[in-house]
């Protein structure tokens, strides 16, 4: 997941990029939000995409990655259900999950039942640590969500 808001650049190397994508939002939307919009990529190792993100974004909050083994598609109707919740008062927002910065510090906040809605098809939520120098991967086992520190920066 890559959010277009965070860097300028971000939205033409996504419109670039020949992987697989989609941008999370549906409609025809007007080009200022396309520009700024949460955009689901699939990445390949020896992408030029891959790269990119990770040699400029990495510790900016550009990226959140997913590993899952469903479909693009579904992984994407999956993710859309997220990206309006309500407030206790029954306002409408819109919730940023995909930016790295909120990722982290959302999932430990939920529940059993939040964490199985939430997780749904996906195997691991990866993020880079607040420190921008370290990855953090969430994997739900059951009712029990694991945090774990895999290593540095992918770059």
């Amino acid at each position: 997941m890559v959010d277009s808001a965070r860097d300028e650049r971000i939205f033409g190397a996504v419109d670039f990029t020949k992987q697989q994508k989609d941008c999370l939002y549906a409609g025809d939307l007007p080009w200022q939000l396309q520009m700024t919009a949460p955009y689901l990529v699939e990445l390949a190792r020896e992408e030029r995409f891959t790269r990119f993100v990770l040699e400029n974004g990495w510790g900016d909050g550009w990226v959140s990655f997913i590993r899952t083994e469903t479909g693009f598609k579904q992984l994407r109707k999956h993710l859309r259900q997220f990206l309006r919740v309500r407030t206790e008062d029954n306002k409408r927002l819109v919730f940023r999950y995909y930016d790295p910065r909120i990722l982290r510090v959302y999932l430990p906040t939920c529940r059993p039942a939040e964490l199985e809605t939430f997780f749904g098809p996906v195997d691991n939520f990866l993020t880079e640590g607040e420190d921008g120098d370290e990855m953090l991967q969430f994997q739900r086992d059951g009712k029990v969500m694991h945090i774990a520190v895999t290593g540095t920066a992918p770059v």
